[in-house]
């Protein structure tokens, strides 16, 4: 389909393989123009993991080199072989708060700038595009905000609180008004790690159609805050939690899931912008 609209983006975002694909495969989609990528970089959670230097620290660094390879296996052919049409500019991980860069960020008067897995955004960048800038969480909010949001449900025994949150971004963690929200497509013997990059896929996917309704988008009702909300932060990872949720997939967690997934899913209700069922 062509599309006569032009949508000029900006993204911010990081720098592993997922980032990588997000931003070349929107750059790609037809009605969108990525005017520039700011990609910080650095992987926070293994430098933290890497400086334990002790048996917990080989556990969780096991996990993060599973969920890489994975990456690699569903994100690295396309990364490798898509022309780069994103505008990259790589950046230290925080950078895009700093006062030039920031400037630089507004001045380039995109109609909509876009984050996915980039630093907390804070004033000016925070409020120079009201209305205009949107943020993806890989979890569902309300429920679970935060870091790892697609880990801690599955450590948890609940994977339907596994998805990802559109979002209008403020200057909470993770508490903008929701646009639309998605649930993974599991499938028997899924690991997470696959689970979370077919997520990511249809994430970027849906971030698309998302730009190019953003006219059409509907201001819905916003669920309520629920009493047993989950916040976890980086910090909160652990070599303890990584062998609980290995143990859980293998105790038969998600054909549990999947025997009773409708009834499940309908206790957590999420969030569906109609203009984007309408695309669908």
């Amino acid at each position: 389909m062509r599309f006569s609209t032009l949508n000029k983006v900006a993204i911010l975002t990081s720098s592993q393989m997922r980032h990588d694909y997000f931003r070349k495969s929107l750059a790609l989609c037809d009605g969108i123009e990525v005017v520039a990528s700011y990609c910080e970089d650095g992987d926070l959670l293994r430098a933290m993991s890497e400086k334990k230097n002790d048996s917990d620290a080989a556990i969780e660094l096991a996990h993060l080199d599973a969920r890489d390879r994975s990456e690699e296996d569903f994100f690295g052919k396309f990364v490798a072989l898509a022309p780069d049409l994103s505008n990259p500019t790589h950046v230290p991980r925080g950078a895009i708060n700093e006062k030039e860069t920031a400037q630089r960020i507004i001045d380039l008067h995109p109609d909509l700038l876009i984050a996915y897995g980039c630093s907390i955004v804070k004033p000016p960048l925070l409020s120079a595009f009201p209305g205009k800038f949107l943020n993806v969480h890989l979890g569902l909010s309300p429920y679970y905000r935060g870091a790892g949001t697609n880990f801690w449900p599955f450590v948890n025994r609940e994977p339907e609180y596994a998805g990802l949150t559109y979002m209008y971004i403020d200057a909470g963690v993770d508490t903008g008004e929701i646009i639309h929200q998605v649930r993974p497509r599991i499938f028997p013997g899924d690991t997470i790690h696959q689970i979370g990059n077919r997520l990511i896929s249809d994430m970027s996917a849906i971030y698309a159609d998302i730009i190019r309704s953003f006219d059409k988008l509907e201001r819905l009702e916003q669920p309520p805050i629920p009493k047993d909300e989950k916040v976890y932060m980086k910090k909160h990872f652990s070599a303890e939690a990584t062998e609980k949720m290995y143990q859980n997939f293998a105790d038969g967690m998600i054909q549990d899931y999947l025997a009773r997934k409708p009834e499940r899913d309908s206790r957590v209700p999420i969030i569906k912008n109609p203009a984007l069922m309408k695309v669908a």
